[in-house]
C-alpha cells in the first residue's frame, strides 16, 4: 500500500443506494451526516475549560415516502450515522452523557425530500424502539483513518508525514500557482494530526487562521493554501483498511 491512496466516498455511496431509483424524493441522505455534526456544534454546552457537552441522541424525521425507504435500510444507515457522531465528538473533544443513538420517525407533515433532526443530551438511552422506527444499539468508537478531500478526490493518509505542494515529488501534488513546491506537511504524532507550514511563500491557513509553525487538525478542519481548499477528515476504517 502506498503512502496515499485514492478511496471512494464510502458513506455517500452507501446511503445514496438507500434512496436510489426514487423519482419522488430529492433527499440526499449524505446530508444527514452534515446535519448531525451541525446539531452537535450548535447545541453543545461548554461547562469548563476542556469540557463541552454535546447531544448524543438524534431523531431524524422523514416524509412518509422517504421513511418507507429508510425503514428498509434503517439499521445499516443508522449505524453509519452513529459512527459519524462518535468520530465528530472525538475530533471536537466533546463529552457525551450517554451512548450514541440515531433513529428515524415518520412525519406526515413533511414533503418528500425534506427532513428535520432533533438532538438531545440523554444520560441513559431509551430501549430500542419497535418498528416502524428502526434504530441501532449504541456504538463504540472505531479505528479512525485520517483522509484529505481535495478537488473532488479523497486521499487516505497512510504515513505519519505527508507533504503537499506544487512539486511533482510531493506526496500529494497540488496544481496551483499560489502554492509553493513543498508547501505544507500533514504530520501525525501520537494520535494527533498537525498542519506544518514548510516556509511557503504565501503561507498556510487552518480554519481561517494563518499557521505559525504548526496547527492542530480536527475532523472537518479546512486547510487553505493559495486558491486550494482541503478538508481534513477522520473516518471509521472499514475492513481492508479503507475508510
Amino acid at each position: 500500500m502506498g503512502l496515499v491512496d485514492n478511496v471512494e466516498r464510502g458513506l455517500e455511496k452507501l446511503v445514496t443506494n438507500v434512496f436510489r431509483g426514487s423519482g419522488s424524493s430529492d433527499v440526499k441522505p449524505v446530508e444527514f451526516a452534515s446535519r448531525l455534526r451541525h446539531e452537535m456544534d450548535t447545541r453543545s454546552l461548554t461547562l469548563s475549560q476542556g469540557r463541552t457537552l454535546a447531544p448524543n441522541s438524534f431523531e431524524i424525521r422523514l416524509s412518509a415516502d422517504d421513511f418507507a425507504k429508510a425503514r428498509q435500510w434503517g439499521p445499516t444507515l443508522a449505524e453509519e450515522l452513529c459512527d459519524v457522531v462518535v468520530n465528530h465528538a472525538k475530533g471536537q473533544r466533546y463529552t457525551l452523557q450517554g451512548p450514541v443513538r440515531v433513529s428515524f420517525k415518520k412525519d406526515a407533515d413533511l414533503k418528500a425530500g425534506h427532513f428535520t433532526v432533533t438532538a438531545t443530551m440523554t444520560k441513559d438511552a431509551a430501549p430500542a424502539p419497535q418498528p416502524p422506527r428502526p434504530a441501532t444499539p449504541a456504538r463504540q468508537p472505531s479505528r479512525l483513518q485520517p483522509v484529505l478531500d481535495l478537488n473532488g478526490q479523497r486521499y487516505a493518509l497512510n504515513s505519519d508525514s505527508i507533504v503537499l505542494g506544487r512539486s511533482s515529488d510531493a506526496d500529494i501534488p497540488v496544481d496551483d500557482p499560489g502554492v509553493s513546491r513543498r508547501h505544507i506537511e500533514i504530520l501525525r504524532e501520537g494520535g494527533t494530526a498537525w498542519a506544518v507550514d514548510l516556509g511557503s511563500t504565501n503561507g498556510s491557513y487552518v480554519n481561517g487562521q494563518r499557521v505559525d509553525g504548526r496547527a492542530e487538525l480536527f475532523d472537518g478542519s479546512i486547510i487553505a493554501m493559495g486558491r486550494t481548499r482541503i478538508t481534513f477528515r477522520l473516518l471509521p476504517q472499514r475492513p481492508g483498511g479503507r475508510p
